[in-house]
Parts: C-alpha cells; sequence; structure tokens
C-alpha cells in the first residue's frame, strides 16, 4: 500500500491527485504546518532525513521530490495513461514542463512569498519592519515580479493552441503544472486563458476527490 505522507497546503496535493487520476489505493497520513513558522513539523524527518513533503513510501520505497514521485507513479503504475508515447512531440513537451515546474516556475514564486512574509513576521523586531518591507518590496518590485510576470506569460502563450501544457489530454506534466499556477494565481493577475486552465484542471473528480482525502488547501484556485 502506498502511503502519502501529507503537509497541509503543500506540493503533496499534487500526488494525491494523481493517485485519484490512476485509481490507486494508497492511504494518507497527514501532517500539520507549525502556526508560527508555517514549517513542517519534525515529525517529517523520521521520513525522510530533510523533513520535507510530500514523501511516499510504497513498500520498502521511500520516495521524495514532487517530479520523482510524479515520474515513478506514472511508469510504475500508469500503465501509459497520463503521459505521451515515446518519442513524439507530446512526449518532449512533457518532459520538459514535468521538470520545469519546480525548476524554473517556482522559485520566484517562492521568492515571493518570503519577500513579502518577512516583513511581516513576528520574529523580526518591530522596529525594523518598515525597512524590511522598503528593502523587501524594492527587490520585488525591480526583480522577482517581472520575473512572474515572464513566466506568466510562458505560461499563457504555450495553452494558445492547446487544452494542456503537453497537447489535448491532461498528463503528468499538467499536475506539476497545477501547482505554479496556483501559487501565481494568489500573488499575481492571471489571464484568463490560465484561469480557464485551473477551472478545467478544478472541475475534475478525481481532483475534487483529492480535496476530500487531503483537507483544506489554501492554495485551490483564484
Amino acid at each position: 500500500m502506498i502511503t502519502v505522507h501529507h503537509l497541509a497546503n503543500s506540493r503533496s496535493q499534487r500526488v494525491l491527485w494523481l493517485l485519484e487520476e490512476l485509481d490507486i489505493p494508497y492511504e494518507v497520513k497527514r501532517y500539520e504546518r507549525d502556526p508560527v513558522t508555517m514549517l513542517a513539523p519534525a515529525a517529517l524527518k523520521a521520513v525522510h532525513p530533510l523533513g520535507k513533503s510530500p514523501v511516499i513510501t510504497d513498500g520498502g520505497a521511500t520516495i521524495a521530490e514532487t517530479g520523482v514521485i510524479v515520474d515513478y507513479l506514472i511508469r510504475t503504475y500508469g500503465e501509459g495513461r497520463l503521459i505521451p508515447p515515446a518519442d513524439t512531440a507530446e512526449r518532449r513537451l512533457y518532459d520538459y514542463w514535468l521538470h520545469y515546474a519546480e525548476g524554473s516556475a517556482m522559485p520566484p514564486l517562492v521568492m515571493k512569498l518570503i519577500f513579502t512574509a518577512v516583513p511581516k513576521s513576528r520574529q523580526m523586531p518591530a522596529f525594523m519592519r518598515p525597512l524590511a518591507k522598503i528593502l523587501f518590496g524594492g527587490v520585488a518590485k525591480g526583480y522577482v515580479d517581472p520575473n512572474i510576470a515572464t513566466h506568466v506569460a510562458f505560461w499563457s502563450s504555450s495553452l494558445e493552441h492547446s487544452p494542456y501544457f503537453a497537447g489535448a489530454e491532461l498528463t503528468g506534466a499538467d499536475i506539476m503544472m497545477s501547482f505554479p499556477v496556483e501559487a501565481a494565481a494568489t500573488r499575481a493577475d492571471l489571464p484568463d486563458r490560465l484561469r480557464d486552465y485551473l477551472g478545467r484542471l478544478h472541475e475534475r473528480p478525481a481532483y475534487q476527490r483529492a480535496l476530500v482525502k487531503g483537507g483544506p488547501y489554501a492554495l485551490m484556485g483564484a
């Protein structure tokens, strides 16, 4: 039995969704974030040394990193589902977006989250917050926000001629890309094409079942 070590409001929601799409039996072990730091609890370090989510266990194997987990589940249990045939243009797109989601799309979005949260943190002395707001706000405006805007425009243009990132059908690439698009929806204005894309994802029965299994998901669609 596959066990998903699921952290609330995190990348692991995608793993639940994928398992529902593939109709694979699994169980969820849910972890809550620290209410002050919003970090994962120390209990996750008993599963994997980094103490991060998502992590799955499948028999004697422990598998971490969202992209690796998605690739593993599709190749091991997918029976050809959610992945285009080898040596096709769609497969090349699939491979690209599968890795791009965390490798290129998420870093500026994480930076935006940090630059927004740090000046408001209760761990920062009150007298430093105005200066931090100016400093972090300047970096966000001059570098982070334009970077996010470039990525968002790229996503939108990539969906101009097909409903999904790797062609006409939903694939694991879309499951990977759902998180950065959802994150961007909370931190930037999305063009209608991307909002429509999110709507198609959120309407899928498997996505809805994953929400029930995983619990409240604050990043869901803007």
